[in-house]
């Protein structure tokens, strides 16, 4: 059997205020030509397939016309999961009847623990579409007052589904979480870590033959060669410009994987960083102008409108950074940004309110702001 494994396509996404819909159809129209060629017996979207919980409708319309594509005129089953970006109410619409046309989705962790079984020459292939869930998602479906981390939320979810799968066969795994040693960039959102930490231990998932992951928009693998995110379809930050994005074509045969492959993802327009002096980058003579680009400028005097001087030669700068200017406070202040950027949402209110007030946040008043913070969440990705 041989699958492809994608994810984080967050359609409808926005870049700097600039919707990346053009950008995110030519790279699926790639996706639509990867899969004519390689023939795949089933593609696996691994979670994020809008990047928001009420997508604009141009992000759905581009994923009606994927899906229709993919199932209806070229006949190769599509299964997903909810990532943490989707709202599972609103794409849990319809999926039953869904299935009958060979689109499988799975929004809630209630069903999800009942895997999808596709046939190959050598037997079964059982795929586990487990979505993004909260340790109090996984507390309500397995009665376990027990479970305050999202480790032990995907112990009980991984413990379950040994219990119950037949050890001859094949198990795929499909998952939207953040698995502990995987690199990540400053466009992914960090998951909810009220109550503990996000990450996953790797080795819950030894027994799996392949584990398709989504979330991290690195390709990468995870302590196995068989453990692995697939990546974002394209750059979604500046802090993406050296990712090479792809999708992996899983091959397997009666043992398990048998190859895995990556093959290269191309967009209209790169995402990059230029760094030099305003007028040399002025006077440059290369031909990718059209790319998205974030400049970072070395002169330290005054400069006269650089912005707009660029954006006659680089149409597509989205940001300007006067790194010939930046001193040791600024430096300090950067530092100060990428520390806030590691904290929980807890952790950061907790900052907030020492800086405030002066005096630590008491046990109380953090199990309320903690409680508050957990209902939002939900609340979000209810809408």
């Amino acid at each position: 059997m041989k699958i492809l494994h994608t994810a984080d396509w967050h359609l409808g996404k926005l870049v700097h205020q600039l919707h990346m819909t053009e950008d995110q159809s030519y790279i699926i129209d790639q996706i639509i030509q990867i899969v004519q060629e390689e023939q795949p017996d089933v593609v696996v979207i691994a979670g994020d397939l809008y990047d928001r919980a009420v997508p604009p409708k141009e992000a759905v319309e581009l994923l009606n016309n994927t899906l229709t594509t993919l199932i209806f005129d070229m006949g190769i089953p599509v299964l997903a999961n909810t990532g943490n970006h989707d709202s599972p109410d609103r794409l849990n619409f319809g999926s039953q009847l869904f299935k009958r046309q060979q689109f499988y989705l799975q929004a809630h962790l209630e069903g999800a623990l009942e895997p999808v079984t596709l046939q190959d020459e050598f037997g079964d292939v059982h795929f586990y579409l487990i979505p993004y869930i909260e340790p109090a998602d996984a507390r309500i479906v397995f009665e376990d007052e027990s479970i305050h981390t999202h480790q032990e939320a995907m112990e009980a979810v991984v413990m379950w589904i040994k219990d119950n799968m037949n050890h001859s066969d094949r198990h795929v795994f499909v998952g939207h979480a953040f698995l502990a040693g995987g690199m990540e960039s400053e466009s992914e959102e960090r998951l909810s870590m009220i109550g503990g930490t996000p990450y996953i231990d790797a080795s819950l998932f030894y027994d799996f033959d392949y584990v398709a992951l989504g979330h991290l928009h690195q390709p990468q693998r995870v302590k196995r060669d068989t453990i692995r995110y697939s990546g974002s379809i394209l750059k979604y930050s500046f802090s993406e410009a050296n990712h090479k994005k792809s999708v992996t074509i899983v091959e397997l045969n009666d043992q398990g994987v048998k190859e895995i492959k990556q093959i290269p993802l191309m967009p209209i327009r790169d995402m990059r960083i230029k760094e030099g002096y305003l007028q040399e980058l002025l006077d440059t003579d290369e031909e990718r102008v059209y790319d998205y680009l974030h400049i970072k400028l070395l002169d330290k005097g005054q400069l006269l409108d650089p912005m707009g001087k660029l954006r006659k030669v680089f149409p597509n700068v989205l940001s300007l950074e006067r790194v010939g200017l930046i001193g040791d406070s600024r430096e300090t202040q950067l530092q100060n940004v990428q520390e806030r950027k590691q904290m929980s949402h807890l952790e950061l209110f907790q900052s907030f309110y020492k800086e405030v007030k002066g005096e630590d946040l008491d046990d109380k008043r953090t199990s309320h702001i903690s409680q508050v913070i957990q209902e939002l969440i939900q609340e979000e990705r209810n809408q």
